[in-house]
């Protein structure tokens, strides 16, 4: 039987060299640092820019994450591609890595109808033989996972959950009844702004951006909660949502955190995309980190 993922996992930054290369070294330093919280792992989603990697390099930050980890803690890698046969081509290479499991968004650009959506996570889950988290992010991929989808996806045996970034606790709350009553169908809470909310409710992980900047703070969300703590765990969740506000007002993740993290003097590099901080902004963006961590 698989263990149950639980807990903080973080969305970890994928860093680069100051041209641009893959940085590996700087990836095992932000892994230890989530160790060093009590947060597990989830590499190559948005967080970690995996629309701007190759797919070696994908291979690569999973194999470090699961090496570095050696076991203390999940490790969970995300393989969605734009279509089934590269998901499935990327998924048989990382399953053979050791992860605890793989997580998969929507094909993106063409509109999918809920059948479609089926046929595409049924092919990947029947091709693998690591377990399959669904994946819905709607604002990035054009495409939304509807709750009695996922339902009927919770029905295959190797689709063991799913990760809801869609950014709203209507859709988190439809996902969590969805589930109800299926042994083996996990919720994971995407949005760093319902990370208690959605323990409270049922979710058993988060799967945070917020943690590379604030790992301990968002691991107290869980600990607390995990202790009896709830109104704990809920004034954590507020420390952490002003950081989120505030941080999110000036760029939106993966470029906000990569710039927060090196302000923090962690050596991640720039993010591949086009996105730039004037010196302003960066100033800006330290303010809000130093009065958070503080």
């Amino acid at each position: 039987m698989r263990n149950k993922i639980e807990g903080v996992l973080t969305a970890i930054v994928t860093p680069f060299t100051e041209e641009g290369a893959l940085h590996l070294p700087g990836l095992k330093r932000q892994i230890q640092r989530q160790l060093a919280a009590g947060n597990g792992i989830f590499c190559g989603g948005t967080n970690g820019e995996f629309f701007v990697l190759t797919e070696e390099e994908k291979v690569a930050v999973a194999r470090t994450c699961v090496e570095e980890v050696a076991g203390r803690a999940p490790v969970v890698a995300h393989i969605g591609e734009i279509s089934t046969r590269a998901t499935i081509r990327l998924g048989k290479q990382v399953e053979t890595l050791g992860v605890d499991a793989v997580s998969v968004i929507t094909p993106w650009f063409v509109p999918l109808t809920q059948a479609e959506l089926i046929s595409h996570y049924t092919a990947i889950a029947d091709a693998l033989t690591v377990p399959v988290f669904l994946y819905n992010i709607p604002a990035r991929t054009g495409n939304t996972i509807e709750p009695h989808t996922a339902r009927v996806l919770a029905s295959h045996p190797n689709i063991i959950g799913i990760k809801d970034s869609a950014g709203s606790y209507d859709s988190l709350s439809g996902f969590l009844q969805a589930a109800q009553g299926i042994d083996g169908f996990d919720v994971l809470n995407g949005p760093d702004s319902l990370i208690h909310q959605g323990f409270v409710e049922g979710c058993s992980a988060c799967i945070s951006g917020l943690a590379n900047v604030a790992p301990e703070a968002i691991n107290a969300i869980w600990t607390r909660f995990r202790a009896g703590d709830v109104d704990g765990s809920r004034q954590a969740q507020e420390s952490v949502t002003d950081l989120r506000t505030n941080l999110y007002k000036i760029a939106f993740s993966p470029a906000a955190v990569k710039k927060a993290l090196q302000v923090m003097g962690e050596e991640v590099g720039e993010s591949r995309y086009a996105v730039a901080f004037d010196a302003q902004q960066t100033e800006q963006i330290r303010q809000i980190v130093t009065k958070s961590l503080q």
